[in-house]
């Protein structure tokens, strides 16, 4: 067995390059900052904190339905709740634990991401309650079973659970905003940021050295990463092996800052031929992901369009009725693969003064958008023409926003703001977005308002699910109205 050879006397200067005392760290070595150990102290603490908040995530969820449920048996039956309720719950409420452990439903992060775990919990929710009904379905329970305390129960403990996790995202934003993960940040021989957070140390105040020929150093390095979620070190090129020797003795995640890669933007790192490698691009979704996604976005909109028919009908006499020309307006936009396609719109503004380039940005109150024009683009119905994209294949009903080739943030073309622009069409894209959930629509007006919903974009792009599409559909009903809807 090959073991890993180590100069013969490893000293902290040999190891990382720094200028320091070349003799091995002694217990008597430089006194730490204990400032620093204190704020590390209290870090430490962000764990029980996160513990708490998923059990009282649990507990209220689970107090949710069994009010939901006792609160629907009263209403529908009248007086007492009966054994209807207390049977519902003896069933519903394990298997909702099942299901809602099983889609992290009470992680943290989705308890600070509002929208996915109302998503997380209410889909886990409804597995439950389905389970329930095939239960109650093959036993033939009929007489223990009211299809009204059922139905109203499920309303009720959907309300309650949604209404219950938005008070707790509400009284814990600030809480949650300032961090809740413990990360040790070590800095050797590279200068900390203006702002480098509470567990930023300095390597050498510390004492800390990546020296494995000195057990008082190693447990140093152990005693202070002892209780953290992740332990992240920045140092100098030289130091980066002896920092990832000895990272890798730690029972905690580690890693090293090497700002030489940023520029290849990766989205992550793989060995090839014994060779490290980075990963650019995953390229299209796979095959059955693009089934899923084709799937559900023809189900949901050839369903659609009996419903949207007469509304189409509608809006097509009143734009001929408020000024002359067509009804629709189509114009050709950057799609899939970065191949253009023509996309349709209810058209908006005058026809002599349409603008199929895009040349100029629209504006508040521009001139150019007619009066029936400006009500369809605030309520975002002048899009709706584009579920015809949708069942022709050129769209998705989610995915990044298709932009003209003339579109301008500023002054400058989307691509020369941010060369990445073009990574964001490696898939369809959509009626609405993970941009447009945000908040990000509208004008251009200055070079950050690309930056910002480009940001949304790639995040789409990077992680793309099923259920990430059907949360920014029920999230769209939110910004229908949105001040930059112009």
């Amino acid at each position: 067995m090959k073991t890993a050879k180590f100069p013969a006397k490893a000293t902290p200067a040999l190891l990382t390059g720094q200028d320091l005392d070349p003799s091995p760290i002694q217990t008597g070595g430089p006194q730490p900052d204990f400032e620093a150990l204190n704020r590390l102290d209290r870090l430490k603490g962000l764990k029980r904190f996160r513990s708490m908040l998923s059990v009282w995530s649990i507990v209220a969820d689970t107090a949710s339905i069994i009010i939901g449920f006792y609160a629907a048996s009263i209403i529908y039956l009248g007086g007492a709740p009966g054994e209807h309720a207390p049977n519902m719950v003896a069933v519903c409420v394990p298997l909702f634990l099942i299901f809602s452990l099983n889609n992290n439903a009470h992680n943290v992060r989705k308890l600070g991401n509002l929208w996915s775990g109302i998503g997380a919990a209410s889909g886990a929710f409804m597995m439950a309650t389905g389970s329930l009904l095939l239960i109650a379905f093959f036993l033939k329970v009929g007489a223990e079973f009211s299809r009204g305390v059922f139905f109203l129960g499920i309303v009720l403990s959907l309300t309650t659970i949604i209404t219950v996790r938005t008070i707790t995202r509400l009284c814990l934003r600030k809480r949650l905003q300032q961090g809740i993960y413990a990360i040790l940040c070590v800095y050797d021989g590279i200068p900390m940021g203006a702002n480098p957070g509470p567990g930023a140390v300095d390597a050498r105040v510390m004492g800390l050295h990546p020296d494995l020929s000195s057990a008082v150093g190693v447990n140093r390095l152990g005693g202070l990463a002892k209780g953290m979620d992740r332990v992240v070190v920045h140092c100098a090129p030289q130091a980066r092996q002896a920092w990832a020797l000895a990272l890798k003795t730690l029972d905690v995640r580690c890693e090293i800052v090497v700002p030489e890669l940023d520029h290849f933007a990766a989205l992550s790192i793989s060995k090839r031929s014994g060779h490290t490698s980075l990963l650019l691009n995953s390229g299209r979704l796979a095959w059955n992901q693009q089934l899923v996604k084709r799937s559900f976005d023809l189900v949901l909109s050839l369903s659609a369009m009996p419903l949207l028919l007469p509304l189409f009908v509608l809006v097509g006499i009143l734009i001929k009725l408020d000024s002359k020309g067509p009804v629709f307006f189509k114009q050709e936009r950057i799609g899939l693969g970065n191949r253009p396609f023509m996309i349709w719109k209810f058209r908006t503004m005058r026809t002599e003064m349409c603008d199929a380039q895009a040349s100029r940005l629209t504006s508040r109150n521009d001139d150019r958008v007619t009066r029936l024009g400006n009500i369809l683009r605030k309520t975002s119905i002048d899009e709706l023409p584009q579920i015809i994209n949708v069942v022709l294949g050129d769209m998705s009903l989610v995915g990044p926003r298709p932009h003209a080739l003339g579109a301008r943030a500023g002054t400058l073309l989307y691509w020369d703001v941010d060369e990445r622009y073009w990574e964001r069409h490696v898939v369809k894209p959509g009626l609405t977005g993970l941009a447009q959930v945000r908040g990000f629509r509208g004008a251009t007006e200055q070079e950050m308002d690309l930056t910002m919903r480009l940001q949304s974009d790639l995040e789409y792009v990077s992680d793309w699910h099923l259920r990430s599409d059907l949360r920014i559909l029920v999230g769209t009903l939110a910004v229908l109205f949105h001040k930059n809807a112009f």
